[in-house]
């Protein structure tokens, strides 16, 4: 649970160069702006954020609790040449807020300084407590799960719009984190990539128990069946969810994997067949009801033509669940008994 972290933030986004990499911060940003009060750019990055620059020490001044290190690199490594300014945080008077894979505690100068301050170091991609094994048993209520062509092109950010989409209607439907920016937005959630193998499916059952008959959860997909690195992530979490429905994800101008040149994306009528012959395995119903298309880098009239073509391709509901088409695949939904 991330109830306790103190907001609002300042968004540490290092030396980071390419907005896939900076999905954590994009997320806050988008999902909760009134937590995000300035970001904090060391020399070479790229990204921006649009917000107001601050170091350390304005930021506190300003009303910051927390700074979070806003960014996801591939390996989920913090650069040891970041130390020295998350120390100023401390200093500072924030706490430290880390979806990285390695542990704020681990680093002794970082352990030291927030023992002696009092500052709290938040390590959101590390749960406490065990899991248990996955046991293949269909529980009560309706699951959907946002799946993807790749990692980074809105799994996320689908999966909190019908969420939201749904909430609007009076429908029963909770959105259910299972990464470090999904936690740090809705509150709670299990870091699935982080979790051992073995135990994987396990978590992905616990994260959306038995419910309502009319509940749906709305789970936040992760990788990507088609990533050399991410894939085992993905397949266990497809058969942990067992989900009734399923929402493609896809960025049309991506060629091929982010980071990885030599993976192409496969076609989405590929991407569909591979997922529901992984679905299948703990839910022989499951179907898909859309494809949810990241069009931020198409023009208008390009966006338009981009969600006829693959909505007539694969007889699906497309949209952009920043900018239109929702209300589709929401009516879907209603089709379920």
């Amino acid at each position: 649970m991330i109830r306790t972290i103190n907001k609002p933030y300042l968004l540490f986004l290092g030396d980071i160069q390419g907005d896939p990499n900076a999905k954590t911060a994009f997320g806050l940003r988008d999902w909760c702006p009134q937590d995000c009060l300035a970001q904090l750019r060391l020399p070479g990055c790229t990204v921006d954020l649009g917000l107001q620059e601050l170091c350390p020490g304005e930021a506190a001044a300003a009303g910051a609790k927390s700074m979070v290190i806003a960014v996801a690199p591939i390996g989920g490594a913090l650069s040891p040449h970041w130390v020295p300014h998350l120390l100023r945080a401390l200093e500072a008077g924030l706490d430290l807020v880390s979806g990285l894979h390695d542990r704020l505690n681990s680093i002794p100068a970082l352990s030291e300084a927030s023992a002696r301050l009092g500052r709290a170091l938040h390590d959101v991609r590390h749960p406490e407590g065990a899991f248990a094994v996955a046991t293949g048993r269909k529980r009560s209520g309706k699951r959907l799960l946002t799946v993807g062509t790749d990692c980074a092109l809105g799994k996320k950010y689908t999966a909190l719009a019908l969420a939201a989409a749904l909430q609007a209607k009076d429908i029963k439907a909770d959105f259910r984190a299972t990464g470090q920016t999904g936690i740090l937005i809705a509150g709670s959630g299990i870091p699935l990539d982080a979790i051992v193998a073995d135990f994987i499916a396990g978590a992905a059952e616990s994260i959306s128990p038995d419910n309502d008959v009319t509940h749906w959860d709305i789970i936040e997909g992760q990788g990507s069946l088609f990533h050399p690195a991410y894939a085992g992530v993905t397949l266990a979490l497809v058969h942990g969810s067992q989900p009734d429905a399923l929402v493609m994800c896809h960025d049309p101008t991506r060629k091929h994997i982010n980071g990885y040149p030599n993976y192409p994306l496969p076609d989405l009528k590929t991407a569909v067949r591979r997922y529901l012959e992984a679905a299948y395995l703990t839910n022989p119903n499951a179907k898909f009801v859309g494809v949810s298309l990241n069009t931020s880098h198409l023009s208008s009239a390009d966006r338009a033509r981009e969600l006829e073509r693959v909505e007539d391709a694969l007889g699906l509901p497309c949209f952009d669940p920043l900018k239109q088409g929702i209300e589709a695949v929401i009516a879907r939904l209603s089709e379920f008994a």
